[in-house]
C-alpha cells in the first residue's frame, strides 16, 4: 500500500541521514554496548566478529581523517544485515528467563 511504501522510503532516507553507512558501518555496529550486546558479541562466530572489527577500525580511521568512503562503498539499506540480532535475542531471552527464575 501507499503508506507502507512511504514508511519504507522514510526508513531509507533516515538510514542514509544517520551517516554511519558512509563510514562503512552497519546498524548492528553502532548499537550501544550494554551488557546484553557485550554478551551477544562474545557469541559471534569469529569471521563475523573480525568483519565487525575491520569496519569499526576503518570507520575510526575515516573519522579521524574527516573523510567518508566513496559512494559506491557505502553500506546500502538493502544490504545491511542484522548480523547480531539472533545472538542478541538469545541473550535477552536467557536473561529474562534467569530473572524470572530468580523471582521464584
Amino acid at each position: 500500500s501507499g503508506g507502507s511504501r512511504l514508511l519504507e522510503s522514510f526508513r531509507k532516507w533516515y538510514y542514509n541521514a544517520a551517516g554511519f553507512n558512509k563510514l562503512g558501518l552497519m546498524r548492528d555496529d553502532v548499537l550501544y554496548e550494554d551488557d546484553d550486546v557485550k554478551e551477544a558479541l562474545k557469541r559471534l562466530p569469529e569471521p563475523l566478529y573480525n568483519e565487525r572489527i575491520f569496519r569499526m577500525k576503518r570507520a575510526l580511521d575515516l573519522s579521524l581523517k574527516h573523510q567518508i568512503l566513496p559512494k559506491d562503498q557505502w553500506v546500502k539499506y538493502e544490504e545491511d544485515k542484522r548480523y547480531l540480532e539472533p545472538y542478541l535475542k538469545e541473550v535477552i531471552r536467557e536473561r529474562l528467563e534467569r530473572e524470572a527464575w530468580n523471582k521464584k
